[in-house]
């Protein structure tokens, strides 16, 4: 163990944000620690490097331990080129190259004594040199640079010439230089792009020593981590394995305890039902056992409701009107920008239903194809056709399409003016706006505030293809999910640009990939484009080329369409015919639990007109002498108390079902 954390606790003035947080990492470990936005994650990270003091609790480190640590928001201000920055991290190997040097100068004018002390101290320094790949430094530098992306012109750029984007990521390369003991890493995708992640992920996965990271790229997380630790209400609960193993399992537990917490509020609404009930009889024995079981209820140690953020929001996207099977054909599509050409002459087409996901390196063009569909940029040349019936729904990047004067609410109810309140709060609700968020002005908020709003219009709007410009950013993980499904049950189609490959390998139905001014186009979600694109690109003789460069290979779409074609149909008929025997199934079950709900209300009401009958006999003057009947009486009263109690427990029983 080279890190722990113990029992830690912080709060801002009346705001908990962590109670109680313990857990710890190895040597070689990689630990993720995911959560909603504002769990706590940042905070933590800050608490482990000592910028931020915990209320309560400690961070133990192993003695020598080396911390290495990027954070969203780093101070990078280095008065310095891109190369020579980065080899500053090796100034120890350089200055012990240039002593090497010096002793080997020195070794030609020294004799005697004065040469074997020189060489001793050569051979030693030398040998070191050797242990911490002195003669490979400069291969590593330009190996971490190429893969954040970098190429050999950038090297001779100035950091404080670079954008914001460029800067952190030239920290992170410094970081990743350095080879500290534990790697500390907040949200280090942010600015990186698909290849450059790809690499990281390599980086990190084969490091020799620990990684801490926190992210909300979920396929990242996947391929790196080996234990999560979730921040959840506060509370760190720690899952032993990757992101798949910890989303599994977390839906396992919180069905658990949404079930456990279920059942105990059923139970404690029938208890209620029933003692209520006791105390309308106004007798001394039903008064005793209602106060029996009144006491049985306070002892009963009450759930807490799992906290699912949104669980049972799940937006449910229908267009309300269905285009024709040709919804996209681009013809010939050209652009650049001054001398920089983008791409030539492009082709593609999109149908009705399809989700297809274009993809590529930063820079290729990808965001200005989906401007140019929606007439933002103009094309050089080419055709930008749309099918009939065709109604598009556009998210980009800027929010172009949002009022900053309004509210949040507002911009919501004025461009659909037919919604409900509480239709509008739900969306809202589903992208984490609850409560008074709803009156916020759209120009007070942050830009993934912003998107998420944008994101919440277009869930409303009557589009039929909806074209998604990076719908993931700023978004947290439970966020992400929501969307998700929103997308996979939505039967209009789809085109999105995203770097989410998590993302990607749940909605999408065709990748398209721009690469080398270039489209690629793979029949499938992420993971198959991942396995199948070395292939594509080895075998240019043997693929099938369309007049703009959509290239698939043959042997591999055939044989997937055929697959496809067989399976959906076998699948289509298993569907169909399960669907039939499971509805048949509940609709009998639906009949007889009728029957017996009817049977049960004729049966309390027969046993509450018996004691009706019974206390008017008991009331009557004639028999208030008469001991011996009244005993009876109370008697048969007492039997059908009993009665009437276990048949309303079988109704609520049976009314809850």
């Amino acid at each position: 163990m080279i890190l722990a954390v113990q029992n830690i606790s912080k709060a801002y003035g009346i705001n908990q944000i962590l109670s109680d947080v313990s857990f710890h990492i190895e040597e070689k470990e990689k630990l993720a620690i995911v959560g909603i936005n504002g769990s706590g994650k940042t905070t933590l990270l800050k608490i482990i490097m000592g910028e931020e003091t915990a209320d309560d609790g400690q961070v133990v480190l192993a003695k020598d331990t080396t911390v290495g640590y990027l954070s969203q928001h780093q101070d990078i201000s280095f008065d310095n080129t891109i190369y020579a920055e980065m080899l500053e991290t090796k100034r120890y190997l350089i200055d012990m190259e240039e002593k090497i040097r010096s002793l080997e100068n020195d070794m030609k004018h020294a004799e005697g004594e004065e040469l074997e002390r020189i060489m001793n101290t050569y051979n030693k320094l030398s040998t070191q040199y050797d242990h911490e790949n002195g003669y490979a430094y400069k291969s590593e530098v330009t190996g971490v640079l190429k893969g954040l992306g970098f190429t050999e012109a950038d090297y001779d750029r100035h950091i404080n010439s670079l954008s914001g984007g460029q800067r952190m990521r030239v920290a992170l390369g410094r970081l990743l230089l350095t080879k500290p003991d534990i790697i500390i890493l907040d949200e280090p995708t942010n600015h990186l792009d698909m290849v450059s992640i790809a690499w990281l992920e390599g980086f990190l996965s084969s490091y020799p020593g620990s990684v801490i990271i926190v992210s909300h790229d979920r396929y990242f997380i996947d391929k790196i981590a080996t234990k999560i630790v979730e921040i959840d209400n506060t509370k760190a609960i720690i899952y032993h394995g990757n992101y798949t193993y910890y989303s599994a399992k977390r839906a396992e537990i919180r069905a658990s305890q949404m079930k456990a917490y279920l059942n105990q509020q059923q139970e404690i609404k029938h208890q209620e039902a029933v003692i209520e009930k006791l105390k309308q009889f106004n007798r001394e024995k039903s008064i005793k056992r209602a106060e029996s079981r009144e006491k049985m209820l306070d002892k009963i140690e009450r759930l807490d409701k799992p906290t699912e953020v949104n669980a049972d929001m799940r937006l449910s996207l229908s267009p309300s009107v269905e285009s024709g099977n040709d919804v996209l054909t681009i013809k010939e599509l050209s652009k650049s920008f001054g001398t920089n050409s983008l791409f030539n002459d492009l082709n593609f087409e999109i149908k009705r239903g399809e989700h297809v996901c274009l993809i590529g390196a930063n820079g290729t063009g990808k965001t200005t194809i989906l401007k140019i569909i929606n007439r933002l940029v103009p094309n050089d040349e080419g055709q930008i056709i749309l099918g009939s019936r065709v109604k598009v729904g556009y998210y980009d990047q800027e929010h172009q399409i949002l009022s900053l004067h309004k509210t949040i609410f507002e911009e919501i109810s004025d461009s659909y003016p037919d919604l409900t309140n509480t239709k509008i709060r739900n969306v809202l609700a589903a992208f984490l706006f609850t409560d008074d968020d709803v009156f916020k002005k759209i120009g007070d908020l942050s830009g993934g505030e912003r998107g998420r709003v944008s994101l919440a219009k277009l869930m409303l709007s009557p589009a039929n293809f909806l074209i998604l410009d990076e719908p993931t950013n700023h978004l947290d993980i439970h966020s992400k999910e929501i969307l998700e499904e929103a997308i996979r049950s939505y039967t209009g189609t789809v085109l999105c640009v995203s770097h989410d490959r998590y993302f990607i390998n749940r909605i999408s139905t065709r990748i398209v990939e721009l690469k080398d001014k270039k489209l690629y186009s793979f029949i499938g979600n992420y993971d198959y484009y991942e396995s199948h694109k070395d292939i594509v690109y080895a075998a240019d003789g043997n693929i099938s080329t369309s007049k703009g460069g959509i290239f698939t290979p043959i042997s591999d779409n055939t044989a997937v369409s055929n697959l496809n074609s067989e399976t959906s149909s076998d699948n289509s008929f298993l569907s169909n015919k399960e669907a039939y025997l499971k509805k048949k199934e509940e609709q009998a079950k639906a009949r007889k639990r009728e029957n017996d709900l009817k049977k049960l209300e004729k049966e309390i009401a027969d046993l509450e007109e018996k004691i009706s009958k019974i206390d008017e006999e008991i009331n009557a003057p004639e028999n208030a002498t008469n001991s011996k009947k009244l005993s009876d009486l109370s008697i048969e009263r007492e039997a059908l108390d009993t009665k009437l109690v276990e048949a309303y427990e079988k109704y609520y029983e049976l009314e809850e079902t």
